[in-house]
């Protein structure tokens, strides 16, 4: 029995810059996303019925690994070379669909209990890449490569995405009181609004270029973002998330977008620094920073929108049951 979790994620500041179609044309993407304590948790066992048995919202009952239907398990399994004899499980603390990577945390971790049953070990660095050559490469999925990542190192990190697809990692370094106060003031609330991100991301309303100038000021308020962190200029990278959210906004100013964008406001005026919605967009979860959470808390509960409290996650993917 191997039993991985793997977190999902908030970004926090250039979200957007990590799709391929951006980056590799406009000289690199840059980000800032911080793994949350809401996971993805994979289970692989012998099957000794000699099919492969798989278990998520559907089952599937299937003789070899191409016949599989769920797309992200089959291509998974077909690369892992394993063709018969497994049981595959999964569950989720948070429903796909809402804006937290959850296409990205259940690739990673499902690629993590893979390897762990054939008995070979991987960096976390290697299982990002293996889950993006999935979605990406193999799938053709219009989708980024921050899920993949930060779901695989865990924490709170920046991301370079570079033209030759290579991405470089570091952890946004954090004074303890500004760590504590991330944690603390960052609030998570969820809309009942569910999307696909690769829809969501394949119909942006504006023109390409305007898409790309968009996400150049995009990039520049991640990095701004960044730099707040590392300054303990807290109140400064809540105001940014707001930014950031009406940079998203003109790039896709829809019916549904019009409400978050009202309640984004309603939440500023309750007392949070600022706030955006969380995911490539139409639902999901708004992202405030707070300081004085009791006024904003009682506005979005008015909204009838249920908040999801959270840690930081620093460990990553891991394999939690091995035996």
């Amino acid at each position: 029995m191997i039993i991985t979790r793997t977190p999902l994620r908030i970004s926090l500041g250039g979200g957007g810059t990590d799709l391929p179609s951006y980056y590799r044309q406009a000289g690199g993407g840059f980000l800032i996303a911080a793994a949350i304590s809401k996971y993805v948790f994979i289970a692989i066992n012998d099957n000794f019925e000699d099919t492969i048995l798989l278990k998520y919202s559907e089952v599937e009952r299937v003789g070899d690994a191409s016949s599989i239907q769920h797309p992200l398990l089959r291509e998974a399994v077909l690369l892992s070379g394993i063709h018969h004899g497994i049981e595959i499980s999964a569950m989720a603390d948070i429903p796909a669909g809402t804006g937290l990577g959850s296409s990205g945390s259940f690739t990673v971790g499902l690629v993590r209990a893979l390897r762990a049953y054939q008995h070979q070990s991987v960096s976390n660095v290697e299982l990002a890449e293996d889950a993006c050559h999935i979605e990406i490469d193999r799938l053709g999925e219009p989708i980024g490569k921050q899920d993949q990542y930060i779901s695989a190192v865990g924490g709170i990190a920046a991301f370079e995405f570079r033209p030759d697809e290579q991405v470089a990692v570091s952890p946004v370094r954090l004074s303890s009181s500004s760590r504590h106060a991330v944690e603390e003031n960052l609030l998570l609330f969820y809309t009942g609004i569910r999307r696909s991100a690769s829809e969501m991301l394949a119909v942006e309303q504006m023109p390409g270029a305007n898409v790309n100038d968009n996400l150049d000021a995009v990039k520049h308020l991640g990095h701004q973002a960044h730099e707040a962190l590392e300054s303990d200029d807290l109140e400064r990278f809540g105001a940014l998330l707001s930014d950031q959210w009406a940079l998203k906004f003109k790039r896709s100013p829809g019916e549904a977008h019009r409400e978050i964008d009202g309640w984004i406001r309603e939440g500023i005026e309750a007392g949070a620094a600022g706030g955006k919605l969380v995911g490539a967009g139409g639902g999901g979860f708004l992202l405030f920073y707070a300081e004085h959470k009791a006024d904003l808390r009682a506005a979005m509960a008015a909204r009838g929108l249920e908040e999801v409290r959270f840690r930081i996650d620093y460990e990553g993917s891991a394999t939690i049951v091995s035996q």
